[in-house]
């Protein structure tokens, strides 16, 4: 075990495959995150309405 309070600088290189190895679910994977939802409960007023943060996050994703 490395004694943190003895270095001065720490570096940790990381990427989408580390929370996949630690099991977080990953959102383009087969069982991604928004494999669990349906474009059209998302691509909606009602939708926007219900849970905005959820509709623009989506956006967000389908841009990326």
């Amino acid at each position: 075990m490395i004694d943190f309070q003895s270095v001065r600088n720490v570096a940790v290189l990381t990427g989408a495959g580390i929370s996949a190895e630690s099991g977080v679910p990953t959102f383009r994977g087969e069982d991604g995150l928004w494999r669990h939802y349906r474009v059209e409960d998302l691509a909606t007023p009602e939708a926007f309405r219900r849970n905005p943060t959820l509709v623009w996050e989506w956006y967000d994703w389908r841009r990326g």
